[in-house]
């Protein structure tokens, strides 16, 4: 019985009506397909042309083949009962990364398990042995205060503040990209890591090896897409609140940063300044003369970022004409409503070319012609109104089969937009992320967290597994987002605190909606969406103000140092939070850190998250020398010390 084929770098086996495709896809990487009783197809979801690999080597026995590709090699055994083909990944020592899981003889069990959908395709189930003391990282943004995902259980799918980014670094030396963006799950258990997808046509998956987390960072970003350049503007201090309501309110709190002499690079205009969801453009009731208003911040050297949502409500100027000409989300049954958030509305559909072409054409015409450079794409997961997964379909398939990559096409409607339009670089903050949103200029933020020291302590693991994952551009709401009252000495500590991480954050950005709320009219007297109290720098109180000016002043004195951190995450792939095993993956105690990190390969930053706290434990890699960057205190690694954390400063270490 001949199972194996080469069909030139290929290699190719055929067991029992099922095609597996082995194919080098750059450095030290391979990609993995599968499919049954059909050929595999090249869908790329996430995946770019492959970079040139060097030599590849096949060599075929009669129950055995194997894929050499630099420090990766691809063995695949047909074995067993009944002779299944099974894969197993090695480093260039000869040590195991990673392996399926075996058919159990007797037990006769499927690693890669095909279960079909009467008439349609496959829910597929892939399954890999588990490894005891391995460590495995990244996956985008889960709202969990967890770094190390080894012994839990993930969802693939996005939902506000979630980012499912099914990208995983381990600790053996290797990275995993599940490349699917179907609606599924992830398990890493004990005996046996799973992959589950719904709905799908077959299996695809790419792994790449690397002596450093740096090299599997590298030929992940080769593989996906490197993030453009940040813009200078992205460097410094944004502010932002639910919501400035009309013009004159915006260029008063921008005049009064200007008055103060704080450093400001962005101000943001967030939603429902439109007439109508969906209208992509200003209501000129309250911003009469968005030219003006532009102008006025480019000569304060202030940029003005504009929110956009995917929503078009079923009253909007172009629901019917997006609605006839097929560029709306469907949903499968029922009322053709995707959420109901002040008014019924369903999605774009960011999956159709067409779609997006449509809604860039708006938003240039009444936002990027006047100047704005900078957008804010809102609901990107999309937040369906009871997330029913299985109840919308897009252009190019079904939500259960393709959902999680929404927001990556959403990235792409502007990104390609902006590249059309002559600029260089466009960054765009977003809600969400899928596997090559990087590639778009995606800025993540991690959504509609609450104003609580749990979240805060949720937001640091966040932006940690989010650069693993191959997205390094990430913030998050300063303070959080729900129910923050400035009044209130419990927020102003959570705010200070906070705050002082923000600065060591890819980008330093204030946010949120304060308690208690403003009402909102109309000149006519009708009621329209409400507003947050005041959240400026000013906002918290005179203890606050100081240390909030300091840390502002702070990140003005660090441009140079961002912007080459900012350099690097766009040559290398490398994230600018940067877990301490990343840096440090020798170290052993740096394995699960996940309270502490390295901002870039200078700054060891220790944020405060604990209410009260005036003093925290941080720890000290062996084999390094540190030096307090505020009081100057020489410290040998090596060791864990309790380090002084009084309100007006966190424990920043700089690397001698």
């Amino acid at each position: 019985m001949q199972y194996f084929e080469q069909q030139g770098d290929c290699l190719i086996c055929r067991t029992k009506g099922e095609m597996l495709q082995l194919t080098p896809w750059g450095q030290d990487s391979i990609r993995v397909q599968a499919a049954l009783v059909q050929e595999v197809q090249d869908t790329r979801f996430a995946l770019l042309d492959a970079t040139p690999a060097q030599a590849v080597q096949i060599q075929i026995q009669e129950n055995c083949a194997t894929l050499c590709c630099g420090k990766l090699t691809a063995r695949i055994d047909v074995q067993g009962w009944s002779k299944t083909a099974r894969i197993t990944f090695f480093n260039q020592k000869g040590e195991m990364l990673l392996r399926e899981t075996s058919d159990g003889n007797a037990l006769v069990l499927k690693a890669r398990k095909f279960e079909p959908h009467l008439g349609g395709d496959y829910a597929l189930t892939v399954t890999f042995e588990g490894q005891d003391d391995e460590h495995l990282y990244g996956m985008g943004q889960y709202q969990e205060e967890c770094l190390d995902w080894k012994g839990c259980t993930l969802e693939l799918a996005h939902r506000n503040s979630q980012a499912s980014v099914p990208f995983v670094m381990s600790s053996k030396g290797y990275g995993f990209l599940w490349h699917n963006p179907a609606i599924g799950s992830v398990s890493f258990g004990k005996n046996r890591t799973t992959w589950h997808a719904e709905s799908t046509k077959q299996m695809d998956y790419w792994v790449t090896a690397g002596d450093t987390p740096a090299d599997i960072s590298l030929n992940y970003a080769k593989a996906t897409g490197f993030a453009p350049m940040m813009p200078e503007y992205g460097l410094g201090f944004w502010q932002c609140k639910l919501r400035y309501w009309n013009q004159e309110q915006l260029l008063q709190v921008a005049r009064e940063y200007k008055k103060r002499g704080l450093p400001i690079d962005v101000i943001v205009c967030d939603f429902f300044h439109w007439p109508r969801m969906g209208d992509y453009r200003f209501d000129p009731e309250f911003f009469p003369d968005p030219a003006a208003m532009v102008k006025e911040l480019k000569e304060m050297g202030i940029e003005l970022m504009v929110s956009v949502w995917p929503q078009v409500a079923h009253t909007s100027e172009n629901y019917q004409e997006m609605l006839h000409k097929g560029l709306l989300v469907r949903a499968e049954y029922g009322e053709q409503i995707g959420m109901r958030f002040v008014e019924d509305s369903m999605f774009f559909d960011a999956t159709n070319p067409r779609a997006r072409q449509y809604v860039w054409e708006k938003c240039k015409k009444n936002y990027y012609d006047y100047g704005i450079k900078i957008f804010w794409l809102d609901e990107a997961e999309p937040e369906y109104g009871t997330y029913d997964f299985k109840n919308y379909r897009y252009q190019i398939g079904s939500n259960q089969q393709i959902g999680n990559i929404y927001p990556q096409m959403f990235s792409r409607c502007f990104y390609d937009g902006m590249i059309e339009a002559g600029q260089e670089n466009p960054v765009n903050l977003v809600r969400c992320a899928w596997a090559g949103s990087q590639r778009y200029g995606a800025l993540v933020w991690s959504g509609d967290i609450m104003s609580r020291w749990e979240d805060f302590r949720r937001q640091v693991c966040a932006g940690l597994s989010m650069g693993i994952a191959g997205v390094p551009w990430w913030t998050t709401d300063i303070g959080g987002f729900h129910e923050g009252n400035p009044e209130k000495e419990e927020f102003r500590e959570l705010l200070i605190r906070w705050f002082q991480w923000g600065c060591y954050c890819p980008v330093m950005r204030l946010h949120g909606d304060r308690r208690p709320g403003e009402k909102v009219y109309r000149k006519d007297g009708t009621e329209t969406l409400f507003s947050g109290s005041d959240n400026e720098v000013w906002s918290f109180g005179e203890q606050a103000y100081p240390i909030l000016k300091k840390y502002m002043l702070r990140r003005e004195e660090m441009r140079d140092y961002v912007r080459g951190l900012m350099q690097q995450a766009h040559e290398s792939g490398k994230p600018l939070l940067r877990a301490m095993f990343y840096e440090f993956p020798a170290d052993p105690v740096c394995q699960d850190m996940k309270d502490q990190y390295m901002f870039g390969e200078k700054y060891l930053v220790a944020p405060v998250m604990q209410p009260g706290a005036r003093s925290r434990s941080v720890y000290f890699p062996t084999g390094t020398v540190w030096k307090n960057v505020d009081t100057g205190e020489v410290v040998q690694g090596g060791q864990r010390i309790e380090v002084d954390a009084p309100l007006e400063r966190i424990p920043v270490f700089e690397r001698v």
